[in-house]
């Protein structure tokens, strides 16, 4: 199927058929006249040498005579040294000690790797004092509360066994 050539005298030059002369100059539009602010061939600056700089003005030296404007280019901060690795036993201290607070038998295992994680920190300088000093603090804490209660209990029990209760005591 064959369409009618669009108005205008345009061409597809992809379909099939004679073409009508050379191509056009591409500084000039589709009508052949040149656009006003293009250079014609009656410019007095058209024929002059350029210097290396297309944007100086005739008569003037090449080169941009003022220095750069502008901001200075983006300082980068300098990049912190590798920290040390954190000390895995502290990191376990803090964590048992935490869950010390639902499950009261953790606490005290936190406690003991925390002053275990504090000499290894102490050695080998590696970072996590912070946290074994959380652990040992919130584990011993728990583990003192945890005490407390056990003795309230076998006071409470102890208690409850030796009071009269006061009831009927069956004779035979």
């Amino acid at each position: 199927m064959s369409y009618p050539p669009p108005s205008g005298g345009w061409h597809d030059p992809s379909a099939p058929g004679p073409q009508s002369g050379p191509p056009a100059d591409p500084t000039l539009p589709m009508g052949g006249n040149p656009i006003p602010t293009q250079p014609t061939p009656a410019d007095p600056y058209a024929g002059m040498p350029s210097a290396g700089d297309p944007y100086a003005a005739p008569g003037y030296p090449a080169g941009n005579p003022y220095p750069a404007g502008g901001y200075p280019p983006p300082a980068y901060p300098a990049y912190a040294a590798p920290s040390t690795k954190t000390n895995g036993l502290a990191i376990v201290a803090l964590v048992l000690a935490l869950v010390g607070f639902t499950s009261c038998i953790t606490a005290p295992i936190g406690a003991i790797l925390g002053h275990v994680a504090r000499k290894q920190i102490r050695e080998t300088g590696e970072q996590g004092d912070g946290m074994a000093k959380a652990g040992i603090i919130i584990g011993w804490i728990l583990t003192g509360l945890m005490v407390v209660l056990i003795a309230v209990y076998i006071v409470v029990i102890v208690i409850a066994i030796n009071s009269d209760t006061g009831g009927s005591t069956a004779t035979f």
